[in-house]
C-alpha cells in the first residue's frame, strides 16, 4: 500500500467522539420514546395524557435529528446539540424548584426520596454541562455545512 492510499483512510475514518456522542443520542431518542405514555415533568409542570404524548413525540423527534445530525457531522447540530443541552439543564432545574415531592407522589402514587430526589437532578444537570462542555471542545468534527441532512 502507498502512503496516500493510508492517508485517504485515516481520513475516512469517523472520530471515537463523534461515534460515542451518536450513541448517546441515540441512547437518549430511545429514552425519550419509551417514556410515551408516562407523566412528564416540563417547566415545572407535571402533564399527564395526550399533552404529555405530544412533548414525548416531539422531544424524540429532536432527539432523533440529533443523533442523524451528530453522524453526518453537521454543524447546525452542534450549535442546537449545546441549545438542547441548555434547555435540559434549565428544565431540570426549574421541575427541581417547583415541583414539590408531594406533587410526585401524587402522580405516582408511591413515596419518593426527597434526597435521593435532588441528587438525581443535580446529577443530571452536571453531567449535561459536561456533556456540553464536551461537545464544546470537539466543535472541530462538525464539519458538514449543509443545512439540510439528507
Amino acid at each position: 500500500m502507498e502512503d496516500s492510499d493510508i492517508h485517504d483512510e485515516h481520513e475516512l475514518r469517523r472520530p471515537l467522539a463523534m461515534t460515542l456522542l451518536g450513541g448517546l443520542y441515540l441512547f437518549f431518542f430511545l429514552l425519550t420514546v419509551s417514556a410515551y405514555g408516562q407523566p412528564i415533568p416540563f417547566i415545572g409542570t407535571i402533564y399527564q395524557g395526550t399533552t404529555a404524548g405530544v412533548l414525548v413525540f416531539f422531544d424524540s423527534l429532536l432527539c432523533f435529528y440529533l443523533f442523524l445530525g451528530v453522524m453526518k457531522n453537521q454543524r447546525l447540530t452542534w450549535y442546537l446539540l449545546l441549545g438542547y443541552n441548555a434547555f435540559e439543564a434549565v428544565n431540570t432545574a426549574v421541575n427541581m424548584l417547583v415541583i414539590t415531592t408531594a406533587d410526585l407522589e401524587k402522580v405516582i402514587g408511591e413515596k419518593v426520596d426527597p434526597a435521593g430526589l435532588i441528587a438525581s437532578n443535580m446529577g443530571v444537570i452536571v453531567a449535561l454541562l459536561l456533556l456540553s462542555v464536551f461537545i464544546f471542545r470537539h466543535r472541530n468534527y462538525f464539519i458538514n455545512r449543509s443545512r439540510y441532512l439528507f
